[in-house]
């Protein structure tokens, strides 16, 4: 076994993972991102790494950092085994790279190579994917192109968010990626078809905009896909926004946009194919409600445009 590994990561992902893998692997060093600032009061937010490292009684191990490549402290350590790089949103380079004695291992959830890049599940879930999958690899300096040591579907069930494949992805990616660590130095490696790459890039902020033009499957998989990152909305005809959190479909057609029934006391809403069902929405400004409660504040009826 390893004595000396470091984790490097920032994201929610790789808070997970940091939860899953801390009981069976000693990290001597937990690197993370710097604090943001937000409000009125500048309020210092923590990443979720550290975070997740102080509930887990592993704060004192934690460095803070901006960019590795100007963190002299960091490039003058005596290189660990190996170093675990996890949602770090940071290209990682030299001495980091493959100064440690196994280089770096990573935990991505996506079949490599398909969905290589910083969305892999927001985009699995916005193409209307059955399976996804989590593969763990050793980091080269071509993004998520190094050589596999091993990999696994995953079922994508219709009620799955990003959210729910986060802790399916990292629970399982995790378990793999402690039988690599015990496998070590031993483990084969499979090198990735570099042809079959595909890529998850960043959710833009104009992505989170729905609307009914869209195909009911299609509007439903971005609510899946986003309800992480901020939630998807519409635009409302008083130009008010209304997030949407949760929605199923209906294989019901009708006008864009119209009001064509209720369904267990929620507004179905007809798309450009089926429609969808509104479950649990935020209006603008206020707090997250169920379908029937927006119904009955905002006074609409069946046959109404929304």
């Amino acid at each position: 076994m390893l004595k000396d590994i470091w984790f490097m990561s920032t994201g929610k992902f790789g808070a997970l993972c940091l939860e899953k893998l801390s009981p069976h692997v000693n990290f001597t060093r937990i690197i993370t991102g710097l604090p943001t600032r937000s409000g009125r009061n500048s309020k210092e937010n923590i990443s979720e790494v550290e975070s997740a490292a102080i509930k887990l009684n592993l704060g004192g191990r934690v460095t803070r950092t901006g960019r590795l490549t100007e963190n002299n402290e960091l490039k003058n350590s005596v290189m660990p085994d190996l170093i675990f790089v996890i949602d770090f949103g940071q290209i990682i380079k030299e001495p980091f790279l493959n100064a440690p004695k196994f280089g770096c291992m990573n935990i991505h959830p996506s079949l490599l190579p398909e969905f290589r890049g910083a969305a892999p599940i927001q985009r699995a879930l916005m193409s209307g994917k059955n399976i996804t999958g989590v593969s763990v690899f050793k980091l080269v300096k071509t993004m998520d192109a190094g050589e596999i040591y091993d990999q696994a579907e995953i079922k994508i069930d219709p009620d799955d968010s990003a959210e729910s494949l986060y802790e399916k992805s990292a629970a399982l990616g995790c378990e793999m990626a402690v039988k690599v660590l015990n496998s070590l130095p031993n483990i084969k490696t499979s090198p990735q078809n570099d042809d079959k790459a595909t890529y998850a890039d960043k959710i833009l902020k104009s992505e989170h905009e729905l609307n009914f033009a869209m195909t009911a499957e299609n509007f439903c998989n971005h609510v899946r896909a986003l309800n992480m990152s901020g939630g998807a909305y519409i635009i409302l005809k008083n130009n008010k926004r209304l997030k949407i959190w949760r929605a199923r479909i209906h294989d019901d057609d009708g006008e864009q946009g119209k009001l064509i029934k209720i369904c267990d006391n929620n507004p179905v809403i007809a798309c450009s194919s089926k429609s969808i069902e509104l479950v649990e929405i935020q209006p603008e400004g206020k707090k997250k409600i169920t379908g029937q409660e927006w119904l009955n504040g905002a006074r609409i009826k069946t046959g109404c445009i929304i």
